[in-house]
């Protein structure tokens, strides 16, 4: 599995918590930063991650900000992105199962790096159940157009 990560300023420390994660438990992944610590804009952040993701580079993404809402909300504007903003264990198993969700979004601000640690394994770990939701997967592509 290759997974793309990226954070605004608001996400660093929470971003370093989960790649220090990725490297415990062997997964290939791609730091599209930020490198500093200074205020950046979340969209920048995103566009690149999800494009890599949505163009098959990457088989998920996962995107950190200071709530994780503007890093989804622009996430999800890239075609063939199902981002999930995720802040408990349930959400992020039940985004894997039933939305088949190829970004995870956290916020920093609102989660301590053990239980983001938590989601990320759970969603890393949960496959897509299909059946009933590859229909309703399907009608979210076509909203995409």
């Amino acid at each position: 599995m290759k997974i793309a990560i990226s954070s605004d300023h608001g996400g660093n420390n929470l971003r370093k918590e989960i790649m220090a994660l990725l490297d415990d438990l062997q997964i290939h992944y791609e730091d599209f930063g930020p490198q500093t610590t200074d205020s950046v804009d979340y969209p920048d952040f995103a566009k690149p991650v999800a494009e890599a993701v949505a163009k098959g580079d990457f088989d998920r993404g996962i995107l950190i900000c200071g709530t994780g809402i503007g890093m989804s909300i622009a996430a999800n504007k890239v075609k063939g992105i199902r981002c999930a903003l995720v802040h408990d264990v349930f959400s992020a198993k039940a985004t894997r199962c039933h939305n088949d969700s190829n970004i995870l979004a956290m916020g920093e601000r609102v989660i301590g790096p053990g239980l983001a640690c938590e989601i990320v394994k759970t969603w890393l770990n949960t496959e897509f159940e299909g059946g009933r939701h590859v229909r309703r997967v399907e009608k979210i592509s076509e909203i995409e157009g």
